[in-house]
């Protein structure tokens, strides 16, 4: 479900690779979040625990899951439908 002025950044590339360098997002679960500093400690399907920047989804909360890319994160995916939102 989009929120209110949230844009669909991964349709608009039309890829799941990154045009630069060809790496794959990775779908993380926000675990818990700092907005002051605009980062996130996120968990991969794996447990494994990285620091996320946010900036391009400053609505994330704790529980939404991320795609993720170079640690930053790029739009929020919506887990029950399985595709991005």
């Amino acid at each position: 479900m989009k929120r209110e002025n949230e844009t669909d950044v991964v349709a608009q590339c039309g890829s799941d690779h990154c045009i630069t360098c060809s790496d794959e997002g990775v779908p993380m679960r926000v675990a818990s979040l700092d907005h002051t500093v605009g980062l996130a400690r996120c968990l991969d399907a794996a447990d494994q625990e990285t620091e996320v920047m946010i900036a391009l989804v400053p609505d994330a909360r704790v529980g939404d899951t991320l795609l993720v890319h170079a640690a930053t994160a790029l739009t929020r995916l919506d887990t029950n439908r399985t595709e991005r939102v």
